[in-house]
């Protein structure tokens, strides 16, 4: 069966950013590096032509295209994290390393990579039937740069946030 594998593409650095994004979560390895088998637009013969890794047990590709391309929003990546201390601990290690903090949850990493980092309470309390706690969901998200899942389940339940 085919399977659809998002492909990252870097301009030199592509082993680098996978060895990061395997450091993140767990079920997350390199599966495998293919070198260049001669010199071309993507780099010198034996250096890193992509790197086949997991992310959270996602297959990613990572390519070494040979020139800087820029990155968009019409595409991100989506870490649903199990809890606040995964958010947290994600979220740090992007900064850390070069990453920019943007609005309701999402970042960029060093490279101009868009990341969505979403706790697995908010997928719960959007598809809630209760449309209102929903809505006051989303309107706690849109004032939020880092998502706090205390602060939108206390939106959820409709309490104030302290």
């Amino acid at each position: 069966m085919s399977k659809v594998t998002p492909c990252l593409w870097f301009n030199g650095d592509a082993e680098e950013a996978a060895n990061f994004y395997v450091s993140l979560l767990p079920d997350s390895r390199i599966v495998h590096v293919q070198r260049n088998v001669s010199d071309g637009p993507s780099g010198k013969e034996g250096s890193v032509l992509v790197v086949e890794f997991t992310l959270g047990g996602q297959r990613l590709v990572a390519l070494n295209g040979g020139m800087k391309m820029e990155y968009t929003h019409a595409i991100s990546l989506m870490i649903d994290c199990d809890d606040q201390s995964q958010v947290d601990s994600v979220w740090t290690a992007f900064l850390a390393h070069g990453g920019k903090e943007e609005q309701c949850g999402w970042l960029r990493d060093r490279w101009g990579v868009a990341w969505q980092v979403v706790p697995k309470a908010m997928f719960e309390f959007l598809s809630s039937p209760d449309k209102a706690a929903a809505a006051r969901v989303v309107q706690a998200m849109m004032k939020m740069v880092k998502l706090d899942v205390d602060v939108l389940r206390q939106a959820f339940e409709g309490k104030s946030a302290a």
